[in-house]
């Protein structure tokens, strides 16, 4: 409250006071902007779909927010690759009016629902990682999407939050606000390196490019 020129107030989220309120949605907008930002591992989920031999659509979680930026759908049925992500609509639909699948399945996601072709056998699984919308522990219950009271807690990082509500308040009230901007950046990009753990130090040249290690062919070749 301070850093903004507001004064201190008991409660934020039960009052009604026109200022609270815009700093109600302030402090949403910035924590989503950091949930959107990067993968980070407290959000991280797996999705197991079981199958019955005729389902094709499943519904996404409850606390689905997104995919993660590089994501593989695995099944039970094929352990030895993924199945093949169709991100074009258009080849989806080809695949759908034609029938023909690829070797180890294909799945998309349209309509709130992640679709799977051929259909999952009888009990055999599919699991994925998702992003989890839940951003907010309350301390008490479920986790949740957005603040609501003011003893939240935010599950990412609270030292970033702090200064991307300080930012963004002084830019929509038009002040001056690049420093404190960068402030914010660069606690995000702290953060973002602690997240993705510590990095053993390689010496030498790696003996595979990058993307060497995927699949090139998902099968057996018998000459």
């Amino acid at each position: 409250s301070t850093a903004i020129g507001l004064a201190v107030p008991a409660a934020v989220f039960s009052s009604t006071e026109r200022e609270h309120v815009e700093l109600q949605d302030v402090a949403n907008s910035v924590a989503g902007d950091i949930a959107d930002f990067y993968d980070w591992q407290v959000l991280k989920a797996i999705a197991t779909i079981t199958g019955d031999g005729t389902t094709t659509a499943w519904s996404l979680p409850s606390d689905y927010d997104r995919q993660l930026k590089k994501t593989h759908l695995w099944a039970s049925t094929f352990p030895g690759a993924p199945l093949e992500h169709i991100t074009d609509t258009d080849r989806w639909l080809g695949i759908v009016v034609s029938g023909f699948t690829g070797t180890t399945g294909q799945w998309t996601i349209y309509g709130d629902q992640l679709h799977i072709l051929p259909a999952l056998a009888n009990l055999a699984t599919a699991k994925y990682f998702y992003q989890k919308n839940a951003i907010v522990d309350p301390a008490s219950g479920s986790n949740k999407a957005r603040f609501s009271i003011d003893t939240d807690v935010f599950l990412i990082d609270e030292d970033a939050l702090e200064l991307g509500i300080i930012y963004k308040w002084k830019r929509n009230k038009g002040l001056p606000y690049a420093e404190e901007m960068q402030d914010y950046n660069d606690r995000l990009s702290v953060r973002v390196g602690n997240d993705k753990g510590s990095k053993i130090l390689v010496v030498g040249q790696q003996r595979y490019t990058s993307g060497a290690t995927e699949y090139a062919w998902p099968a057996e070749i018998v000459p």
